[in-house]
């Protein structure tokens, strides 16, 4: 199964990313939280991780808040 790290996810916005992660702390604590989750899923989606389907879910409802609110910050 594919990860879907940000820099896979928002390949134009590589250089940003690396700014932001430097120079906005609160960036970097959404872009940790982001990776972390996202590596959650990935062990859940590949079952080495038990999980029940109202926790995948909510895991996953996670990542996408993440990722908009990464997003948002990428088209400032």
């Amino acid at each position: 199964m594919q990860r879907h790290d940000l820099l896979h996810e928002f390949p134009e916005h590589q250089e940003k990313i690396h700014q932001l992660k430097i120079e906005n702390n609160h960036f970097r604590e959404l872009f940790d939280e982001y990776d972390r989750t996202e590596h959650q899923v990935h062990r859940i989606n590949m079952g080495n991780e038990i999980a029940t389907d109202e926790y995948t879910h909510e895991v996953k409802a996670k990542l996408l808040h993440l990722k908009d609110e990464i997003y948002s910050y990428l088209n400032k």
